[in-house]
Protein backbone atom coordinates (compact mmCIF):
# COMPACT_ATOMS: atom_id res chain seq x y z
CA UNK A 1 0.00 0.00 0.00
CA UNK A 2 1.38 3.39 -0.88
CA UNK A 3 2.71 5.21 2.52
CA UNK A 4 1.41 9.06 1.22
CA UNK A 5 -2.07 7.21 0.89
CA UNK A 6 -2.49 5.15 4.12
CA UNK A 7 -2.08 8.95 5.74
CA UNK A 8 -3.95 10.77 3.45
CA UNK A 9 -2.03 13.02 2.00
CA UNK A 10 -0.62 13.75 -1.12
CA UNK A 11 3.26 13.37 -2.02
CA UNK A 12 3.86 16.46 -2.26
CA UNK A 13 3.15 17.19 0.88
CA UNK A 14 5.17 19.32 3.42
CA UNK A 15 6.44 17.70 6.90
CA UNK A 16 3.84 19.66 9.15
CA UNK A 17 0.88 18.13 6.93
CA UNK A 18 2.30 14.71 7.38
CA UNK A 19 2.51 15.18 10.98
CA UNK A 20 -0.89 16.66 11.27
CA UNK A 21 -2.14 13.98 8.88
CA UNK A 22 -0.81 11.40 11.49
CA UNK A 23 -1.98 12.57 14.58
CA UNK A 24 -5.30 12.94 13.79
CA UNK A 25 -5.45 9.38 12.31
CA UNK A 26 -3.23 8.05 15.31
CA UNK A 27 -6.42 9.45 17.65
CA UNK A 28 -9.03 7.68 15.63
CA UNK A 29 -7.76 4.22 14.97
CA UNK A 30 -5.67 3.47 18.50
CA UNK A 31 -6.76 0.61 20.41
CA UNK A 32 -7.36 2.27 23.48
CA UNK A 33 -10.24 4.21 21.82
CA UNK A 34 -11.06 1.12 19.95
CA UNK A 35 -11.13 -1.75 22.31
CA UNK A 36 -11.81 -5.01 20.87
CA UNK A 37 -11.61 -3.64 17.12
CA UNK A 38 -8.91 -5.90 15.16
CA UNK A 39 -9.00 -3.52 12.14
CA UNK A 40 -8.33 -0.52 13.79
CA UNK A 41 -5.18 -1.94 15.68
CA UNK A 42 -4.53 -2.98 12.62
CA UNK A 43 -4.41 -0.12 10.77
CA UNK A 44 -3.32 1.78 13.81
CA UNK A 45 0.07 -0.09 12.86
CA UNK A 46 0.15 0.35 9.80
CA UNK A 47 -0.30 4.40 9.96
CA UNK A 48 2.65 4.19 12.26
CA UNK A 49 5.00 2.34 9.74
CA UNK A 50 4.06 5.26 7.57
CA UNK A 51 4.84 8.08 9.73
CA UNK A 52 8.54 6.16 10.71
CA UNK A 53 9.18 6.76 6.99
CA UNK A 54 7.70 9.61 5.72
CA UNK A 55 8.19 11.33 8.95
CA UNK A 56 12.03 11.31 8.35
CA UNK A 57 13.59 12.72 5.62
CA UNK A 58 15.77 10.72 5.06
CA UNK A 59 13.88 7.45 4.83
CA UNK A 60 10.99 9.76 2.85
CA UNK A 61 13.35 10.51 0.02
CA UNK A 62 14.66 6.62 0.14
CA UNK A 63 11.32 5.39 -0.40
CA UNK A 64 10.08 8.24 -2.95
CA UNK A 65 13.15 6.56 -5.09
CA UNK A 66 11.06 3.28 -4.87
CA UNK A 67 12.91 1.95 -1.52
CA UNK A 68 10.17 0.23 1.33
CA UNK A 69 11.82 2.35 4.24
CA UNK A 70 13.10 1.15 7.20
CA UNK A 71 9.81 0.44 8.91
CA UNK A 72 9.47 -2.79 6.18
CA UNK A 73 12.57 -4.20 7.17
CA UNK A 74 12.15 -4.23 10.86
CA UNK A 75 11.42 -6.42 13.39
CA UNK A 76 7.85 -6.88 13.90
CA UNK A 77 6.55 -4.05 15.38
CA UNK A 78 4.74 -3.33 18.49
CA UNK A 79 1.29 -4.99 18.55
CA UNK A 80 -1.63 -4.28 20.86
CA UNK A 81 -2.37 -7.33 23.11
CA UNK A 82 -5.95 -6.26 25.29
CA UNK A 83 -6.47 -5.18 28.47
CA UNK A 84 -5.63 -6.03 31.97
CA UNK A 85 -8.23 -4.71 34.18
CA UNK A 86 -5.92 -5.85 37.37
CA UNK A 87 -4.02 -2.97 37.01
CA UNK A 88 -5.06 0.22 38.25
CA UNK A 89 -6.52 2.85 35.77
CA UNK A 90 -6.07 5.60 38.20
CA UNK A 91 -3.88 7.32 40.78
CA UNK A 92 0.31 7.32 40.78
CA UNK A 93 0.64 4.40 38.61
CA UNK A 94 -1.74 5.03 35.56
CA UNK A 95 -0.51 5.85 32.78
CA UNK A 96 -0.73 9.66 30.80
CA UNK A 97 -1.66 10.36 27.34
CA UNK A 98 2.33 11.06 26.30
CA UNK A 99 3.09 7.41 28.38
CA UNK A 100 0.26 5.63 26.29
CA UNK A 101 2.27 6.60 22.94
CA UNK A 102 5.95 6.16 24.32
CA UNK A 103 7.18 2.81 23.76
CA UNK A 104 4.72 2.81 20.72
CA UNK A 105 6.49 5.98 18.69
CA UNK A 106 10.30 4.56 20.35
CA UNK A 107 9.60 1.07 18.62
CA UNK A 108 7.94 2.89 15.66
CA UNK A 109 11.35 5.20 14.98
CA UNK A 110 13.62 2.31 15.64
CA UNK A 111 16.76 1.98 13.27
CA UNK A 112 18.56 -0.74 12.15
CA UNK A 113 22.48 0.33 13.10
CA UNK A 114 24.46 1.16 9.56
CA UNK A 115 28.08 0.82 9.39
CA UNK A 116 29.63 4.12 9.63
CA UNK A 117 32.73 5.76 8.99
CA UNK A 118 35.37 6.15 11.56
CA UNK A 119 36.69 9.86 12.97
CA UNK A 120 39.64 11.32 11.60
CA UNK A 121 42.75 11.52 13.56
CA UNK A 122 44.97 14.93 13.38
CA UNK A 123 48.64 14.69 13.96
CA UNK A 124 51.29 17.67 14.20
CA UNK A 125 54.76 16.97 11.97
CA UNK A 126 57.95 18.81 12.68
CA UNK A 127 59.91 18.86 9.84
CA UNK A 128 63.16 20.16 8.69
CA UNK A 129 64.03 23.22 6.50
CA UNK A 130 65.84 21.43 4.07
CA UNK A 131 63.09 18.94 3.87
CA UNK A 132 60.32 21.70 3.54
CA UNK A 133 62.03 22.98 0.29
CA UNK A 134 63.59 19.96 -1.43
CA UNK A 135 60.76 18.15 -0.12
CA UNK A 136 60.97 13.99 0.85
CA UNK A 137 58.95 11.42 3.67
CA UNK A 138 58.47 12.28 7.28
CA UNK A 139 57.94 9.24 10.10
CA UNK A 140 55.37 9.53 12.09
CA UNK A 141 53.81 8.00 15.28
CA UNK A 142 50.49 7.79 15.64
CA UNK A 143 47.69 5.91 18.17
CA UNK A 144 44.91 5.58 16.49
CA UNK A 145 41.59 3.02 16.88
CA UNK A 146 42.06 -0.24 15.20
CA UNK A 147 39.10 -2.57 14.40
CA UNK A 148 39.37 -5.30 16.88
CA UNK A 149 41.08 -8.45 15.67
CA UNK A 150 39.32 -10.76 17.99
CA UNK A 151 35.35 -9.43 16.98
CA UNK A 152 36.47 -8.17 13.74
CA UNK A 153 34.85 -5.09 14.92
CA UNK A 154 31.51 -6.44 15.85
CA UNK A 155 32.15 -5.88 19.35
CA UNK A 156 30.40 -9.59 20.04
CA UNK A 157 31.73 -12.83 19.54
CA UNK A 158 30.17 -16.75 19.54
CA UNK A 159 29.36 -18.27 22.87
CA UNK A 160 27.12 -21.68 23.75
CA UNK A 161 23.64 -20.46 23.68
CA UNK A 162 21.56 -19.79 26.95
CA UNK A 163 18.04 -18.49 27.30
CA UNK A 164 18.04 -14.75 26.89
CA UNK A 165 17.66 -12.89 30.63
CA UNK A 166 15.90 -9.97 29.45
CA UNK A 167 12.86 -12.15 28.11
CA UNK A 168 13.37 -15.45 29.89
CA UNK A 169 13.67 -17.11 26.93
CA UNK A 170 10.32 -16.18 25.59
CA UNK A 171 11.93 -13.89 22.85
CA UNK A 172 9.08 -11.23 23.67
CA UNK A 173 8.35 -8.61 26.17
CA UNK A 174 5.04 -7.13 27.48
CA UNK A 175 3.83 -4.67 29.56
CA UNK A 176 1.11 -2.32 30.18
CA UNK A 177 0.39 1.35 30.16
CA UNK A 178 -2.64 1.45 32.33
CA UNK A 179 -5.47 -0.91 31.27
CA UNK A 180 -3.65 -1.63 28.14
CA UNK A 181 -1.31 -4.33 27.13
CA UNK A 182 1.18 -4.13 24.74
CA UNK A 183 4.00 -6.67 23.11
CA UNK A 184 6.80 -7.06 21.41
CA UNK A 185 10.24 -8.59 19.98
CA UNK A 186 12.91 -8.51 22.61
CA UNK A 187 15.67 -6.38 21.38
CA UNK A 188 18.56 -7.93 23.57
CA UNK A 189 17.64 -11.63 22.05
CA UNK A 190 16.00 -10.44 18.07
CA UNK A 191 13.11 -12.30 19.67
CA UNK A 192 15.39 -15.63 19.30
CA UNK A 193 14.71 -15.97 23.22
CA UNK A 194 18.22 -17.49 23.46
CA UNK A 195 21.81 -15.69 23.08
CA UNK A 196 24.85 -17.23 21.72
CA UNK A 197 27.03 -14.23 21.11
CA UNK A 198 28.80 -12.27 24.36
CA UNK A 199 30.98 -9.52 24.55
CA UNK A 200 34.03 -9.31 23.07
CA UNK A 201 36.83 -9.35 25.94
CA UNK A 202 39.16 -8.11 24.15
CA UNK A 203 37.32 -4.77 23.09
CA UNK A 204 35.02 -4.77 25.72
CA UNK A 205 32.29 -4.84 23.17
CA UNK A 206 33.32 -1.58 22.02
CA UNK A 207 34.48 -3.41 18.60
CA UNK A 208 37.88 -1.36 18.21
CA UNK A 209 41.16 -1.07 20.30
CA UNK A 210 43.70 1.27 19.89
CA UNK A 211 47.45 0.92 18.33
CA UNK A 212 49.98 2.74 18.17
CA UNK A 213 51.84 2.31 14.48
CA UNK A 214 54.62 4.47 12.42
CA UNK A 215 53.08 6.39 9.53
CA UNK A 216 55.32 7.52 6.76
CA UNK A 217 53.83 10.59 4.84
CA UNK A 218 55.24 12.38 1.47
CA UNK A 219 56.50 15.83 1.75
CA UNK A 220 56.23 17.85 -1.87
CA UNK A 221 58.71 20.71 -2.73
CA UNK A 222 57.85 23.94 -1.29
CA UNK A 223 55.69 23.00 1.44
CA UNK A 224 55.44 25.14 4.16
CA UNK A 225 54.70 25.69 8.15
CA UNK A 226 50.29 25.22 8.18
CA UNK A 227 49.59 23.25 5.44
CA UNK A 228 47.63 20.11 6.00
CA UNK A 229 48.55 16.43 4.08
CA UNK A 230 45.42 14.56 4.23
CA UNK A 231 46.53 10.11 4.91
CA UNK A 232 43.35 8.61 3.51
CA UNK A 233 42.08 5.40 6.06
CA UNK A 234 44.76 5.78 8.30
CA UNK A 235 42.60 7.73 11.01
CA UNK A 236 40.17 5.59 13.43
CA UNK A 237 38.29 2.42 12.16
CA UNK A 238 34.72 2.96 11.23
CA UNK A 239 31.74 1.27 13.58
CA UNK A 240 30.04 -2.12 12.74
CA UNK A 241 32.46 -2.73 9.50
CA UNK A 242 32.09 0.86 8.45
CA UNK A 243 35.50 2.01 6.51
CA UNK A 244 38.83 4.34 8.47
CA UNK A 245 38.59 7.61 8.87
CA UNK A 246 41.22 9.64 6.99
CA UNK A 247 44.58 11.11 8.85
CA UNK A 248 45.44 14.85 8.82
CA UNK A 249 48.73 15.61 9.69
CA UNK A 250 49.66 19.43 10.54
CA UNK A 251 52.94 20.61 9.29
CA UNK A 252 55.51 22.83 11.52
CA UNK A 253 58.50 24.24 9.69
CA UNK A 254 62.13 24.24 12.04
CA UNK A 255 64.15 27.74 11.44
CA UNK A 256 67.11 27.88 9.40
CA UNK A 257 70.11 29.22 11.05
CA UNK A 258 71.20 32.01 7.73
CA UNK A 259 67.94 30.89 5.00
CA UNK A 260 64.85 33.00 5.34
CA UNK A 261 61.55 32.13 3.04
CA UNK A 262 59.71 34.51 1.02
CA UNK A 263 57.54 32.24 -1.05
CA UNK A 264 59.36 30.14 -3.44
CA UNK A 265 62.31 32.41 -2.85
CA UNK A 266 64.70 32.36 -0.12
CA UNK A 267 66.23 35.16 1.15
CA UNK A 268 70.11 35.32 2.94
CA UNK A 269 71.84 38.30 4.60
CA UNK A 270 75.53 37.62 3.47
CA UNK A 271 78.34 40.23 5.69
CA UNK A 272 80.72 41.82 3.63
CA UNK A 273 83.93 43.47 5.08
CA UNK A 274 84.35 47.22 4.03
CA UNK A 275 86.93 46.63 1.89
CA UNK A 276 85.25 44.25 -0.16
CA UNK A 277 82.67 46.38 -0.74
CA UNK A 278 84.13 49.38 -1.75
CA UNK A 279 86.88 47.79 -4.09
CA UNK A 280 84.24 44.82 -5.36
CA UNK A 281 85.14 41.16 -5.07
CA UNK A 282 84.16 37.56 -5.53
CA UNK A 283 82.87 36.15 -2.37
CA UNK A 284 81.06 32.70 -1.69
CA UNK A 285 77.54 32.45 -0.76
CA UNK A 286 76.42 29.43 1.46
CA UNK A 287 73.11 27.60 0.44
CA UNK A 288 71.53 23.98 1.23
CA UNK A 289 73.44 22.96 -1.85
CA UNK A 290 77.48 23.56 -0.77
CA UNK A 291 78.31 27.34 -1.95
CA UNK A 292 77.87 29.05 -5.03
CA UNK A 293 80.40 32.26 -5.94
CA UNK A 294 78.92 36.00 -6.52
CA UNK A 295 80.62 38.90 -8.02
CA UNK A 296 80.19 42.11 -5.56
CA UNK A 297 81.02 45.45 -7.89
CA UNK A 298 82.79 48.32 -6.38
CA UNK A 299 81.18 50.30 -4.34
CA UNK A 300 78.06 47.66 -3.39
CA UNK A 301 76.29 49.54 -0.65
CA UNK A 302 75.05 47.91 2.78
CA UNK A 303 71.37 47.11 1.89
CA UNK A 304 71.94 46.16 -1.60
CA UNK A 305 70.66 43.08 -3.04
CA UNK A 306 71.39 40.68 -5.39
CA UNK A 307 69.34 37.61 -7.15
CA UNK A 308 70.84 34.19 -7.56
CA UNK A 309 68.80 32.66 -10.49
CA UNK A 310 67.24 29.12 -9.37
CA UNK A 311 68.37 28.91 -5.74
CA UNK A 312 65.94 29.59 -4.09
CA UNK A 313 62.40 25.96 -3.69
CA UNK A 314 62.42 23.94 -6.37
CA UNK A 315 59.58 23.59 -8.81
CA UNK A 316 57.38 20.44 -7.83
CA UNK A 317 57.40 17.71 -10.80
CA UNK A 318 54.99 18.32 -13.41
CA UNK A 319 53.62 21.59 -11.81
CA UNK A 320 53.14 24.69 -13.95
CA UNK A 321 55.19 26.62 -11.37
CA UNK A 322 59.12 27.71 -11.84
CA UNK A 323 61.86 27.37 -9.39
CA UNK A 324 61.62 30.35 -6.56
CA UNK A 325 65.78 32.61 -6.57
CA UNK A 326 67.88 33.21 -3.77
CA UNK A 327 68.03 36.82 -2.64
CA UNK A 328 71.36 38.19 -1.10
CA UNK A 329 71.23 41.14 1.01
CA UNK A 330 74.88 42.48 1.79
CA UNK A 331 75.21 43.84 5.32
CA UNK A 332 78.38 45.94 5.63
CA UNK A 333 80.86 45.26 8.54
CA UNK A 334 83.23 47.43 10.34
CA UNK A 335 85.95 45.47 11.54
CA UNK A 336 87.68 46.61 15.10
CA UNK A 337 90.13 48.81 15.05
CA UNK A 338 92.69 47.39 17.64
CA UNK A 339 95.94 49.75 16.99
CA UNK A 340 96.80 53.03 16.04
CA UNK A 341 98.16 52.76 12.92
CA UNK A 342 95.04 50.99 11.60
CA UNK A 343 93.03 54.44 12.71
CA UNK A 344 95.84 56.46 11.00
CA UNK A 345 94.94 54.85 7.57
CA UNK A 346 91.28 55.58 8.36
CA UNK A 347 91.64 59.25 9.03
CA UNK A 348 93.81 59.15 5.73
CA UNK A 349 91.41 57.46 3.80
CA UNK A 350 88.60 60.01 5.07
CA UNK A 351 90.97 63.24 4.34
CA UNK A 352 91.41 61.87 0.67
CA UNK A 353 87.98 60.78 0.43
CA UNK A 354 86.25 64.18 1.87
CA UNK A 355 82.33 63.37 0.21
CA UNK A 356 79.65 64.23 2.95
CA UNK A 357 77.95 60.64 3.09
CA UNK A 358 74.94 63.14 5.14
CA UNK A 359 74.42 65.57 2.49
CA UNK A 360 71.09 64.08 1.46
CA UNK A 361 69.41 64.36 4.43
CA UNK A 362 70.12 68.32 4.87
CA UNK A 363 68.99 68.99 1.61
CA UNK A 364 66.16 66.64 1.77
CA UNK A 365 65.36 68.80 5.05
CA UNK A 366 66.05 72.23 3.05
CA UNK A 367 63.71 71.36 0.51
CA UNK A 368 60.52 70.55 2.78
CA UNK A 369 61.37 73.89 4.32
CA UNK A 370 61.19 77.43 2.29
CA UNK A 371 63.46 79.67 2.97
CA UNK A 372 65.74 77.61 4.79
CA UNK A 373 69.12 77.31 4.50
CA UNK A 374 71.77 74.49 4.95
CA UNK A 375 74.50 75.68 7.98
Amino acid sequence: MDLYSLLGVSRAATAAEIERAYRRLARRYHPGINPGDAVAAETFRQIQEAFAVLGDAGHREAYDRGGRGPAAEAPASVSFEGFDFSAPAEGPLAATFSELFADVFRDAARQVVAPTRGAAVEAVAEISFEDAVRGGRCALSIVRQERCPTCAGDGRVARPAVPCPACDGAGSRRWARGHLVFSKPCEACDGSGRLSRASCATCGGAGVCPRSEVVTIALPPGIESGARIAVPGRGHAGARGGPAGDLYVAIRVADHPFLRRAGRDLRLTLPVAVHEAALGARVDVPTLDGAVRLRLPPGTASGQEFRIRGGGVPAPPGADVEAGDLIVEVRIVLPPVTDERSRELLREFGRRNPADVRAHLFDAAAGDRPGATRR
